[in-house]
């Protein structure tokens, strides 16, 4: 890919997930704009800095940063790494940031997310959905700490494409433009059968280190909550069966074998309720419970923990 027709990324929602794609991408010679809030201040003065054990120290003391998405030169990609609880607040900014034609990745988890957004954006942009396989959070203002993996898979989910072929060249575009980052990075031909992969790690981890307090380490030394997670993951894997979706043949096996192998890790939600902000309820449990439901299908387990984390999230920030 020639530095001369690079496209132009803008980054909507600059925490761990956005701030670590934006800088590595703005690394690799990419002209990137970051759009932030809360830290402005700090990275429009100190510039973005991470600290990675596969990438090391890499600091960006200059960046394109906005506080307005107005402000934004008008972006040809858009990764959206902000929390699907703001997805109906970001609808705007994107339309802001938005080249003609532009193609917007929602760099999150959970089921829906893009059919939630779609109806708010033009019909002129395209939508996609990335799929985050990292161990990564922010420690302060314009710190990111990156503990393993990194891997972004990237799936077509609705827009002006013609046709699959056009579908499948956009979303091998935007695989070339992380796999030039240095990232792992595969074009994924089932966006939702994708997402219910994602889910059948996210759904018990997630979960589980708020109700527990323990992040994979502990979970995982026990034999217990192992086997809780495991129950959990099974049942997820059930749920995306009933909806059309087969997953991988030892797909949950090679789940609980990756986790035991990586670094301790709390996982996003974890940190969010440490923080007080709202969990991400919706979209990792109240719409694959729905989407299972709609097909003669419970998740009682599932169901269980998400019950518990919409008691404990309303009560954290009252």
């Amino acid at each position: 890919m020639s530095a001369t027709i690079r496209p132009r990324i803008g980054i909507i929602g600059t925490g761990a997930i956005g701030g670590f794609y934006g800088l590595l991408l703005a690394r690799a010679g990419f002209d990137v704009h970051f759009l932030l809030r809360s830290e402005f201040a700090t990275v429009a003065a100190e510039g973005l800095r991470l600290d990675s054990a596969v990438f090391g120290t890499v600091h960006l003391p200059a960046l394109q940063a906005y506080r307005d998405a107005g402000d934004m030169p008008p972006c040809d990609w858009l990764l959206v790494g902000a929390k699907t609880t703001s997805n109906v607040a970001l609808a705007p900014l994107i339309t802001q940031a938005a080249a003609s034609g532009a193609k917007v990745v929602l760099l999150q988890n959970g089921l829906g997310v893009e059919d939630e957004l779609r109806p708010l954006l033009p019909a002129t942009l395209h939508l996609l959905g990335g799929l985050c396989f990292i161990c990564v959070h922010r420690a302060a203002p314009g710190l990111i700490v990156h503990q393993s993996l990194g891997a972004v898979n990237l799936g077509y989910h609705s827009g002006p494409a013609a046709d699959a072929e056009a579908r499948q060249a956009l979303v091998e575009e935007g695989v070339a433009l992380f796999k030039a980052a240095g990232l792992d990075s595969t074009a994924m031909p089932n966006l939702e059968q994708a997402r219910w992969q994602k889910l059948v790690w996210n759904v018990p981890y997630n979960g589980l280190a708020v109700l527990l307090q323990a992040g994979t380490t502990a979970l995982m030394a026990e034999a217990a909550s192992r086997s809780l997670i495991e129950a959990i993951m099974l049942e997820v894997q059930q749920a995306a069966l009933l909806c059309g979706h087969v997953l991988p043949d030892g797909f949950v096996g090679k789940m609980l074998a990756a986790t035991a192998r990586m670094p301790d890790y709390q996982p996003s939600m974890a940190h969010d309720f440490q923080q007080a902000r709202p969990l991400e309820l919706q979209a990792i449990y109240a719409a694959p419970l729905a989407a299972a439901a709609a097909v003669g299908g419970s998740m009682p387990r599932t169901e269980a923990l998400y019950q518990a984390l919409t008691f404990l999230d309303a009560r954290n920030r009252v």
